[in-house]
């Protein structure tokens, strides 16, 4: 994404390893906090789907003690049998709807959307709970046209709970220029909340 602000996570070879039995422990800790205040554990990155199989085995054993799951993803995936295995062992997908048009989507994010539209229907239809969120970046996803289409996608799916229009800001602009990359959105301004205002308006959430 031009607007990424983990630009620093893109690197899929970097960070350190971790065993299933460490994280799955750490997150055992903190049971008796999870289970009474009625939270979970989310797994985000980067893009979480990318270790699937870790994941299967991570929420098999989160299922065996009772503790909710979720995924936050982009939803830019082929919908494999080992997609499905862990979509069925999830509780809740927090899933970026990165541009309604699928021209766009490849300007503002190098790829197509038809993916992650598969996705969000594929989840739909098999009783899958999500939320949907969409960054407004002026400029890229804040046309009415573009909007109205995406409140008429979204009108198609069953499972969605809750619609989540997320300001564009250029905090993590230092990240790309410390790897020595340059940030497309250079001239882009944040977006207000008067801006996100009328997105919500115009979805009529």
């Amino acid at each position: 994404c031009k607007y990424c602000h983990n630009r620093d996570t893109w690197d899929i070879s970097g960070g350190s390893y971790k065993s299933l039995d460490e994280i799955f422990d750490k997150i055992k800790r903190y049971k008796n906090y999870i289970l009474p205040s009625g939270g979970g554990v989310t797994v985000t990155g980067g893009e979480p789907l990318l270790q699937v199989n870790f994941l299967i085995e991570l929420f098999k054993k989160l299922k065996e003690e009772k503790i909710s799951t979720c995924i936050d993803t982009s939803g830019m995936v082929s919908i494999t049998e080992d997609i499905k295995k862990v979509l069925e062992l999830t509780d809740i997908v927090l899933l970026d709807i990165k541009h309604i048009d699928d021209d766009k989507c490849k300007k503002l994010v190098g790829v197509s959307n038809k993916k992650e539209i598969e996705f969000a229907k594929y989840l739909s239809e098999n009783n899958i709970k999500m939320w949907i969120r969409q960054v407004l970046v002026p400029g890229y996803t804040d046309s009415e046209e573009d909007l109205i289409k995406l409140r008429e996608f979204l009108k198609t799916l069953k499972t969605v709970e809750k619609i989540q229009i997320l300001p564009y800001h250029s905090m993590g602009k230092y990240k790309w220029e410390k790897l020595g990359t340059k940030y497309e959105l250079e001239n882009v301004k944040d977006a207000t909340q008067e801006d996100v205002a009328k997105a919500k308006q115009i979805l009529g959430i």
